[in-house]
């Protein structure tokens, strides 16, 4: 049996030390527009999964299909005939996102840690721990990230080392909806460091303004203070 513990702390540790191997940008920017994000958004409200979860499932399970079932990717008009089957049919894609989320296996809707340890975690579960149990870091997961080179359930319970799982895993799907959303946000994520701002070679100190005792070049106050230096200055 996975420990679920130790698969929290150890996801926390990939995510905070991943980074982008492929770019899903394209996918990003249709999880998050606006239209998508508000039904994604509904769907939260009942079950209290954060909206872009529901985004990078929907997209992992279906391609962001609206026709299709958040649970399996199955019709959500029709029953259902892949596990988890004999779910519906269901009035809306809406409604068929929270039967998925709420009614069946991992149960997303009863997750209390949506920290990004615990939410990464909780994806694992949706595609299945065997990654884990072999101690490897889950391609449903990690694919796009140098966190994951190979290795692929291609049917169930059979896998393959070599295999490249090519789709966006849900870690390089949510970092790139971050970089675009700022209102998407995960406990436990390193927050990136703003740079001090320096100066250039070319750039140059800005001048104080024109006093009396420092006239503007050209200027009548300029005339007189070299009068006055002409004729106080000179020596007797």
């Amino acid at each position: 049996m996975t420990d679920l513990v130790a698969l929290r702390a150890a996801n926390l540790r990939r995510y905070n030390v991943a980074k982008l191997t492929r770019n899903f940008a394209g996918i990003a920017r249709r999880l998050i527009e606006p239209t998508a994000k508000a039904r994604y958004q509904l769907v939260s409200q009942r079950t209290g999964v954060p909206w872009a979860v529901i985004a990078v499932i929907h997209m992992r399970e279906s391609s962001q299909d609206w026709t299709a079932s958040l649970a399996q990717g199955d019709p959500w008009n029709r029953v259902s005939v892949h596990v988890p089957a004999g779910r519906g049919p269901f009035r809306s894609w809406e409604d068929a996102a929270v039967d998925a989320l709420a009614n069946c296996h991992p149960y997303a809707a009863r997750n209390k840690d949506w920290s990004i340890g615990g939410t990464l975690t909780k994806l694992e579960e949706y595609n299945g721990l065997g990654y884990a149990a072999k101690g490897r870091p889950s391609p449903y997961i990690w694919a796009g990230t140098n966190q994951y080179t190979s290795g692929k359930y291609v049917r169930d319970g059979v896998y393959d080392p070599n295999t490249v799982d090519t789709q966006p895993g849900c870690a390089n799907l949510l970092m790139t909806m971050m970089s675009m959303d700022p209102t998407i946000k995960f406990a436990g994520t390193v927050m990136p460091v703003t740079p001090t701002p320096t100066v250039t070679p070319t750039e140059r100190p800005t001048p104080p303004p024109p006093s009396i005792t420092n006239p503007a070049k050209g200027s009548i106050g300029a005339f007189i203070a070299d009068l006055f230096s002409k004729i106080f200055g000179r020596k007797s």
